[in-house]
């Protein structure tokens, strides 16, 4: 049984996507941070984990970059899941029974809108959106509710009190999967590629790095820019692109590894978006 390590516990996000790209025959080691999850891969604690990398909404989760690049961790593939906020509590309470909703930042940031109507609530960060779910059942919490996937209201006995609370309703995250070793994917199976590389500070440097993979066919479907905390204003780029033929990516690597400095493939995979 494969072991996976995933951020939060069983009933998350994460829990699902894990499912969904898996199955159901998985053990599942539940992580409260992603460093955690990290350390669990590096201690071979677990053979891969999920990873939340992007959300429509809320933009990169940009520590996540930096970990993977850190630890030279591998992805060896991704997955978009629709994101579905439900708002769930003890049976038998309704909305002005609330007083608090316990969350994970990024849920109760993607809500807000629903909440401004309920001033009689108020609203607590938390670690994870189904740990919130586990404890209100565990400790019978009236009062209380939390914002998590519906499968977490079905594991934990809790009872919808609102479906489908996010702000924008076509809410989408993307989820990588990772392992320290690196990945099996055959040639023809690959068409997305996540890479990082640095740049001489000078104009035009960026542009001409765009240029080439424009050149090369290759199409940049994510651009994100981190500081280099050692090396004031410098920064590395992290990127992801997607080609149909493997030859065009082959070359566009070739003229990146002469062109940029401390290239890294972080990993070469499918397209998870249909």
């Amino acid at each position: 049984m494969k072991k996976i390590a995933i951020q939060g516990i069983q009933g998350s996000n994460h829990h699902i996507v894990a499912n969904n790209y898996y199955g159901k025959n998985i053990k599942l080691n539940e992580c409260l941070s992603f460093d955690v999850l990290v350390d669990s891969l590096l201690n071979s604690e677990s053979e891969q984990a999920v990873m939340a990398l992007e959300n429509t909404i809320a933009g990169s989760i940009i520590p996540n970059y930096a970990l993977i690049d850190k630890y030279n961790l591998h992805i060896s593939g991704e997955h978009y899941l629709p994101i579905h906020h439900h708002l769930m509590a003890l049976p038998n309470q309704t909305i002005e029974d609330i007083t608090e909703v316990c969350s994970h930042p990024m849920a109760l940031l993607q809500c807000k809108e629903f909440f401004k109507q309920y001033k009689h609530i108020k609203l607590i960060e938390d670690v994870d959106t189904s740990a919130v779910a586990k404890r209100i059942a565990e400790q019978q919490l009236k009062g209380v509710a939390a914002i998590a996937p519906k499968i977490a209201a079905e594991i934990f006995d809790l009872s919808i009190i609102e479906d489908e609370i996010q702000t924008i309703k076509n809410n989408a995250t993307r989820f990588v999967f990772l392992q320290t070793t690196l990945p099996e994917n055959g040639k023809s199976e690959i068409n997305k590629a996540s890479l990082k590389f640095e740049l001489d500070h000078k104009r035009g440097s960026l542009a001409a790095m765009l240029n080439v993979m424009s050149d090369c066919k290759l199409n940049l479907t994510k651009i994100q820019s981190l500081p280099k905390i050692e090396t004031p204003w410098k920064y590395a780029f992290f990127v992801d692109v997607t080609f149909e033929a493997y030859k065009d990516y082959e070359k566009a690597k070739a003229i990146i590894q002469i062109m940029a400095e401390d290239f890294k493939i972080l990993g070469e995979y499918k397209n998870g978006r249909l």
